[in-house]
């Protein structure tokens, strides 16, 4: 019987130790109850806020490629234009760049040479240089900024240059042959 007793004892202390848990948690939910929403509401809000950025932003893209699609078949329209320098102000001055160049457009170039997208920038003032024919350097497209560089000292007669300009190819670089070849059929033959 001793054991009985001792066994409902423990019983009755482990269903008091839950009771004072459970009126601990009431009084602590009773206590910060406004809070314990606010934080609910604040994680819900940022959650649709979220996803309702998300949405619009697709929204923005898929714009932006139906313009970008418009240019292509029709590069006067204006309306197509607008919307993709709104929209997506990155992919119009890339296909400005593209315009630009297709039709050896130097004042566009020069405008987009001063963009703060850094390939965008790059990328125009070289075509820019190669369209003017004048010394270029550029991150991008260095070893053809070279080849470049060389081709116009060659044609200004500076040869000893030019072999110093085209030794700055990286024999890794997909120009290192053609490096080579200008090197044998031009410099070493004057």
């Amino acid at each position: 019987m001793s054991i009985k007793i001792k066994d409902v004892k423990e019983e009755f202390t482990a269903d008091e130790q839950m009771l004072i848990s459970a009126f601990k948690l009431e009084k602590f939910y009773k206590k910060h109850k406004i809070k314990i929403f606010s934080i609910i509401a604040l994680i819900l809000l940022a959650f649709s806020i979220n996803q309702i950025s998300k949405y619009i932003k697709q929204n923005r893209l898929n714009s932006a490629n139906e313009a970008y699609l418009t240019l292509l078949k029709d590069s006067k329209n204006s309306e197509a234009l607008n919307s993709l320098k709104e929209k997506n102000p990155i992919l119009f001055e890339l296909y400005s760049y593209n315009q630009a160049v297709k039709n050896r457009n130097l004042k566009e170039l020069d405008n987009l040479k001063k963009s703060k997208n850094n390939i965008i920038s790059d990328i125009s003032n070289y075509h820019l240089a190669v369209i003017k024919q004048i010394d270029v350097s550029s991150k991008l497209y260095n070893d053809m900024a070279i080849v470049n560089n060389t081709n116009l000292l060659i044609k200004r007669g500076k040869m000893i240059e030019a072999r110093n300009q085209l030794a700055l190819i990286d024999e890794k670089s997909p120009l290192y042959n053609i490096s080579k070849i200008i090197k044998h059929y031009t410099i070493k033959g004057k």
